[in-house]
């Protein structure tokens, strides 16, 4: 962590703590971990979806939809992420759900991903379906949403995204997608899908009204699993008022860097609120990663968030021992 002011702050908040708080450097652990388990630690292609399902029979509900064509923003100025280019797709105005059933024995746990993107573009590949990929071979059905962006012009910016989410989580439970069945469904957000992820898990009523008999299943995920979630608190680690934590709130696991520019006390405020209501939650803070890498390896302490994401997983009977 940068200073010591920040460590003393967020030490305060979880003195009392009963849940997992983790603030150093894993560095090692993700290589140790492939070693054992004899992982290969190559970066995984993105896979090609098993089936491409639209979240809403007729329209969504009412939005400024963009004029424009979908269309994948990156150029060869982009920035890379561990040295590779990404996508970044924009005018997205028919929400799907890209369907990645696994390629090892299932475990009827499926996970539902929001890619980031300040829900103005989605990262589509690096925090979409390179994600898929990997829980795909962990014995995981994931379904990548391809959620409504840019919003900038919408009061409420995130709310097209969490529509989206809530209407796909009833999808799912309702048995609407091919050859998938879920006896556990999770969301796994990053940066501003995870803003919206995290406003899913803790909601406590639909944000549109229901228009038929899918909506009729309930919308609230099993499990959550936050990546550098964006702009849960207002000040300090103070929640933002939309996020209300019950205990009836989900398991969450969440992972920040310390030096994040999108601050790590929206992680840290998140699972103080969840510990304070004894709701099971991890909480890893990393020294150093920054944000946006997704599920890649950089090279620095955040590339170890997915090994921890599985051991937490396993031992919330989410995989197979």
């Amino acid at each position: 962590m940068h200073s010591n002011r920040m460590t003393q702050q967020i030490l305060r908040i979880l003195t009392t703590a009963t849940s997992m708080f983790v603030l150093c450097d894993f560095s090692d652990i993700a290589a140790q971990e492939t070693a054992a388990n004899g992982i290969d630690s190559s970066p995984l292609a993105a896979a090609i979806a098993d089936a491409v399902v639209p979240v809403w029979t007729n329209e969504p509900p009412a939005w400024s939809a963009p004029n424009q064509m979908e269309v994948d923003t990156t150029t060869d100025k982009s920035n890379k992420i561990a040295g590779r280019r990404l996508m970044r797709l924009t005018n997205v105005s028919k929400p799907e759900l890209h369907v990645f059933r696994p390629n090892v024995a299932s475990t009827n746990t499926t996970v539902l991903i929001a890619p980031g993107g300040g829900y103005s573009i989605l990262a589509w590949d690096l925090e979409g379906t390179e994600i898929a990929t990997w829980l795909r071979s962990l014995g995981l059905t994931a379904i990548v949403l391809k959620y409504r962006v840019p919003t900038q012009s919408e009061s409420k910016n995130w709310v097209p995204a969490v529509q989206d989410l809530q209407r796909s989580i009833s999808l799912i439970r309702g048995n609407r997608i091919p050859g998938v069945t879920a006896d556990n469904i999770g969301v796994l957000g990053f940066s501003a899908g995870g803003n919206a992820s995290a406003r899913v898990a803790t909601a406590t009523a639909r944000t549109y009204e229901a228009n038929d008999k899918i909506d009729e299943n309930n919308c609230i995920p099993d499990f959550a699993v936050l990546i550098y979630p964006a702009w849960l608190v207002e000040q300090g680690s103070t929640l933002i008022e939309d996020i209300k934590v019950t205990p009836e709130t989900p398991p969450m696991f969440l992972a920040h860097a310390a030096d994040d520019p999108v601050t790590c006390l929206s992680s840290v405020g998140l699972f103080a609120a969840l510990n304070e209501k004894k709701v099971p939650a991890e909480l890893h803070v990393f020294t150093s990663g920054g944000h946006g890498y997704g599920g890649r390896s950089t090279g620095n302490p955040t590339d170890a968030w997915k090994s921890l994401c599985r051991a937490w997983l396993r031992r919330h009977a989410l995989l197979k021992p």
